[in-house]
């Protein structure tokens, strides 16, 4: 901004230079014409080679900006690779680590089902042993009752008590 400010005072302003036929003491000015074209020629290239500066400054920096882009985006897929690799390695140790629970419960799960079973015969074993018994107890009663008729019956052929009375009398 300033540069274009300075370009414009300079072609505004007249060129001022000493007259050449006057002495060297004489420190009058001189107007002389077209001297401004000269201060703004030589303004111009001081310009240009500031211009040309500036655009090869300004190359750099959009070539380096691209290759930093270029670097980021190359990092960023890498990034993002790492991470799907990541996630299948994930996913199919879960898989591996769920098939085996699987596995597991599906044992348990036979091993329930036979101790269950073994319990269940456990408990028909029992029934069938508690039947027996209560068959033998039944007999041995039903043997009782019949010796116990007997010998009554014997006691009423002789009539005489039995020497163990349950009233305490014997």
């Amino acid at each position: 901004m300033a540069e274009v400010a300075a370009k414009d005072v300079v072609a505004e302003e007249k060129a001022v230079v000493p007259a050449p036929e006057e002495e060297e003491e004489s420190k009058d000015l001189v107007v002389v014409a077209g001297g401004a074209e000269k201060a703004a020629a030589t303004g111009g290239s001081h310009e240009r080679d500031v211009l040309l500066t500036k655009v090869a400054t300004e190359k750099r920096m959009s070539l380096i900006k691209a290759w930093e882009e270029n670097e980021k985006a190359k990092a960023d897929n890498k990034a993002a690779k790492k991470l799907a690799d990541i996630a299948a390695w994930e996913n199919s140790k879960v898989a591996e680590i769920e098939a085996e629970i699987k596995k597991f419960n599906e044992q348990l799960e036979r091993k329930k089902a036979q101790q269950a079973e073994k319990l269940r015969n456990s408990v028909a074993t029992v029934h069938r042993a508690a039947e027996e018994k209560r068959a033998a107890a039944e007999a041995q009663r039903g043997e009782e009752a019949v010796k116990a008729e007997a010998a009554a019956a014997k006691y009423r052929a002789k009539g005489e008590p039995p020497k163990k009375l349950l009233f305490g009398r014997g």
